[in-house]
């Protein structure tokens, strides 16, 4: 089977979240099963495009609207990633530092989707299914459908794989003239409240639509952002999939991204010393708890409970606990948190920003990991915070409900019900009793190092889904 991923992100070609991992992980698994798998992606002016080589393997121009942009397909030549990845170049749009946050995205990605159409009707042969991922690629259901120059392509399955339904792609109508010719007897699927709705055209338009995790699909039927009739309308064509993580990138036992490698059987001394090389970097004490937060520091994470919980469990608790923040968002969470550094010296810190080395030591050298997430349709990183032996402390929502069951249970983590200070600093509270009993704390480590979470399991979960939806042809 030949696969077309396109979507805005794909690690480590260009990563702002989990979008990223993901995609930079299933289809090295599919291709792994003997499946034929293309990733595209636009092409930003990111430092792996700089240390690698590509080559030309198609070029012309795309027209949006009245305006026309040459572009050209730049294919990876190593394949070193485990599948072939292929890079839309758009001068003026795309060779830019940040993949997100201009005032012309709309025109950006508009044009990436275009002309990946483009190029793969120009193509000898058309695939067998395009799994288009998130709004950046939404349209694409659409012009396969009812734009008369895709009309080879109507026929080929589409599946939106859905990783955050928050964020939708609307704009105005004034910028119908972007999309290519179709008939207008179908202008109604591409309305939504009052305006283009890329994530909503999808959902209509595409064959099949996946959510990444299995609750998050249950929770998007009365929670997604305006779209809820629309999800419980195309629930015959749905399915939540949990998400894998890589486990040859997240290996304690291989992994040359920290200070020293464990396995199941050595965990204790591994992390210690990896406790202790975070330690020193941060001023904190090796001794203590430490809890640690990585992630976008947004009100839908939770970020904005942490300024709160960290003063008052480092005021109650003081000189008997650690807290590290790695994370970048919003400015005013930023300020706070970085206000907090001068009242709780020596078990208190932050990096603000992202840096994915550290991120590797905070797993493996931490002993629990923060995520009061109030949105997240799957979450990667309390799977890799069990696959280091790092107990997370989850909400319960999305697919944190679906991988973390609470130690109380005979589960994994520490889990609980609302996203408010008091129930961060409950939790917290909880696993300062449990660090204390190191018998326990060790079978829970233990548990979580053994929960299966590999994309073997998940990648046929996808092909499933794909010869299904070719079945009906």
């Amino acid at each position: 089977m030949e696969i077309f991923h396109i979507s805005a992100e794909c690690y480590p070609v260009a990563k702002v979240g989990g979008l990223a991992d993901v995609v930079g992980a299933l289809p090295k698994y599919q291709n792994n099963a003997e499946h034929r798998v293309r990733v595209v992606i636009p092409c930003y002016d990111t430092k792996f495009k700089k240390e690698n080589e590509f080559e030309c393997v198609h070029w012309s121009s795309v027209k949006l609207g009245n305006f026309n942009f040459p572009y050209s397909i730049l294919k990876e030549k190593t394949d070193q990633l485990g599948f072939e990845l292929y890079l839309v170049d758009i001068p003026d749009l795309f060779d830019r530092k940040d993949v997100y946050g201009y005032e012309d995205d709309i025109e950006r990605f508009l044009s990436f989707q275009i002309a990946t159409l483009d190029w793969i009707i120009g193509r000898n042969e058309v695939p067998d299914v395009i799994n288009c991922h998130d709004h950046h690629t939404g349209m694409i259901p659409f012009m396969m459908l009812y734009c008369h120059k895709y009309e080879k392509l109507r026929n080929i399955p589409s599946m939106i794989t859905i990783h955050n339904g928050l964020y939708q792609g609307q704009f105005g109508f004034n910028k119908l003239y972007y999309l290519p010719e179709f008939d207008l007897a179908h202008v109604n699927v591409l309305e939504w409240d009052n305006c283009i709705n890329s994530l909503a055209v999808a959902i209509k338009c595409a064959w099949a639509v996946t959510t990444v995790s299995p609750n998050y699909l249950n929770e998007i039927n009365y929670s997604a952002n305006g779209l809820e009739s629309l999800f419980n309308l195309v629930r015959y064509k749905s399915k939540g999939i949990l998400n894998g993580i890589d486990i040859e990138v997240w290996d304690p036992e291989k992994d040359a991204m920290i200070e020293k490698n464990y396995s199941i059987k050595n965990f204790e001394k591994g992390k210690q010393e990896n406790k202790e090389k975070l330690c020193k970097l941060f001023n904190l004490d090796p001794t203590k708890p430490l809890f640690s937060f990585i992630g976008r520091l947004l009100e839908e994470k939770g970020g904005d409970l942490l300024p709160p919980a960290a003063a008052l469990v480092l005021s109650e608790n003081y000189q008997q606990i650690n807290i590290l923040i790695l994370g970048s968002g919003s400015t005013i969470i930023e300020k706070q948190l970085n206000t907090l550094l001068q009242d709780y010296k020596g078990n208190y810190n932050t990096f603000i920003g992202y840096n994915e080395e550290l991120a590797h030591l905070i797993y493996a050298g931490s002993d629990f990991l923060l995520m009061p997430s109030r949105v997240e349709p799957c979450g990667l990183n309390q799977m890799y915070s069990l696959r280091y032996g790092t107990i997370p402390i989850v909400r319960r929502t999305g697919g944190l409900r679906d991988t973390v069951v609470d130690f109380g249970d005979d589960g994994n983590g520490i889990c609980h019900d609302q996203a408010t200070v008091g129930d961060v600093c409950y939790s917290i509270q909880r696993a300062v009793n449990l660090y204390d009993d190191k018998e326990h704390l060790n079978k829970i480590r233990k548990i979580g190092m053994n929960t299966d979470h590999s994309w073997e399991r998940v990648c046929q979960e996808y092909i499933e889904m794909y010869k299904l939806i070719s079945n009906k042809k």
